[in-house]
């Protein structure tokens, strides 16, 4: 229960705009204070743990359990301010506590920012099919000290619900940290591309082939975290998996220093590359900077030995040929990356997306933001999908598409009358496919078919080639309510 919260608070808030701090890095904090890892701490501990976390808040909470009664409660310190805000309480049948959570995680998310726009029912729509059996086998196999339980946690969690994302990459976490990297990598490989957590899975499945040999693989897995966020520990594994297939990989060590010049093995694997190619006096020149560096390097000290005597390294005669351990030292492959970076730098990356936005006019800006609550929708994402529409409307008030699409999520939480209100909303100001579709759906439901043949008309005419609505259609049909 105790990890339960935290982990529901960590992923609403994260969908909700904010960047907290996760588990891994609360462990981190404890072991670094010499504080036991379940540690309740006080307030004064936990100000200390907020301090070296550079936290601006620390959420407290608590809970009680009476019968089958679940009381939960929270409380937000100002680590600034020093300010201890008010307590927001829940209580709720303990077969509720999915609900509990996402209702405190929203009124948290209200406190630390009061124009908050997202409702309440869309945060517990975000977990609405997710079973709690399968909850509390993942958050088992996320806290269980022996790997074997762990394993047998989440797998049943899968088993449970095989469309849980956060087990799927809890697993793939466990197979990695047994080095069984077969199964870390065939894990790692469920989760889907858009998961907010795709980037560490790829960068960690990447690793997986590597360490099984399977180099092509590795380095599709590294270049798609590159490509998307380009860190250097992602950009140098990428060039690694390539140099291993015998490729020219200088061009990816060298962007690697490019964003971290200080890192003495970005330099190492550069001039590893550059003698292959017969460019000696650069490996020459990197080596040198490597031991700048790390002046106890010794493999790099020897290899700059052996580089400054005439003739000692020939260019690889195969481009095609992967690399031998015969041939000279290999490239160093970065085992780890800084999860905490890695989220910062995720963040850093919408900030600019929201100052470049900020920039359009009304309309233009509300239109991307529609755009992307779209894509969010597509993927599920429920919470994220309403903050962007709710942000196009901030923008332009009279954005049809941004109603229609508040109307679609409105539907998928279960709140029909919100749905049917924002849908004739968004009628009201255009005419539109995407709302005449959630008002059909609506009617469906209802069985109201006549209705529900009228919505679909009036959308195929507004939109004749709208694939949902010639489906809809056939479907009416096949009811024996004809569509005029």
């Amino acid at each position: 229960m105790e990890e339960a919260f935290p982990d529901i608070f960590n992923r609403r808030l994260a969908s909700a705009g904010f960047l907290p701090i996760i588990r891994a890095d609360r462990l981190y904090a404890f072991d670094h204070l010499g504080l036991p890892l379940n540690l309740h701490p006080s307030h004064a501990t936990a100000i200390r743990i907020a301090q070296m976390l550079d936290a601006d808040y620390i959420v407290f909470g608590d809970y009680t359990v009476t019968g089958d009664q679940l009381t939960a409660e929270t409380r937000i310190l100002d680590v600034t301010a020093l300010h201890l805000g008010n307590n927001i309480q829940e209580q709720s049948k303990l077969e509720d506590l999915l609900d509990t959570a996402n209702k405190l995680a929203w009124e948290v998310a209200r406190q630390f920012d009061p124009t908050y726009a997202v409702a309440e029912q869309t945060f517990l729509a975000a977990d609405g099919h997710l079973p709690v059996s399968a909850f509390e086998n993942y958050i088992r196999g996320v806290v269980e000290d022996q790997p074997d339980e762990g394993i047998r946690h989440l797998r049943e969690s899968i088993r449970i619900d095989p469309n849980f994302p956060p087990a799927w990459l809890a697993l793939g976490r466990r197979y990695f940290a047994n080095q069984d990297y077969d199964e870390a990598a065939a894990t790692f490989g469920h989760l889907p591309t858009d998961y907010t957590y795709a980037l560490e899975a790829d960068f960690y499945r990447g690793l997986a082939f590597f360490y099984t040999g399977n180099y092509m693989k590795a380095e599709d897995a590294f270049a798609f975290v590159s490509t998307r966020l380009p860190l250097p520990e992602v950009v140098n594994n990428q060039g690694v998996a390539a140099s291993r297939r015998g490729k020219d990989a200088a061009a990816l060590f060298r962007e690697a220093i490019a964003a971290d010049p200080k890192e003495p093995d970005y330099h190492f694997n550069l001039a590893v590359s550059l003698a292959h190619s017969g460019k000696t006096p650069e490996a020459v020149a990197e080596l040198q900077q490597t031991l700048k560096l790390r002046p106890q390097d010794a493999e790099a000290q020897s290899y700059l030995n052996t580089l400054q005597n005439p003739g000692a390294v020939k260019p690889n005669p195969d481009p095609g040929h992967a690399i031998t351990d015969t041939e000279g030292p290999l490239e160093r492959i970065r085992r780890t990356y800084n999860e905490a970076g890695f989220r910062q730098a995720a963040f850093e990356m919408e900030q600019v997306q929201k100052m470049r936005l900020a920039s359009m006019p009304p309309a233009q800006r509300a239109a991307a933001l529609v755009k992307d609550g779209d894509q969010f929708f597509q993927r599920g994402l429920v919470l994220e999908a309403e903050h962007e529409y709710q942000s196009a409307l901030s923008a332009d008030p009279s954005s049809a598409a941004a109603h229609a699409g508040l109307a679609a999520v409105r539907e998928r939480s279960g709140d029909q009358a919100a749905a049917r209100d924002e849908a004739q909303k968004s009628l009201h100001l255009a005419p539109n496919a995407d709302a005449h579709l959630v008002l059909a759906r609506l009617d469906l439901a209802g069985n109201q078919l006549l209705a529900a043949a009228g919505e679909v008309s009036d959308a195929l005419k507004v939109d004749p080639a709208s694939p949902a609505a010639r489906g809809m259609k056939q479907a009416l049909e096949a009811r024996g309510q004809q569509v005029p």
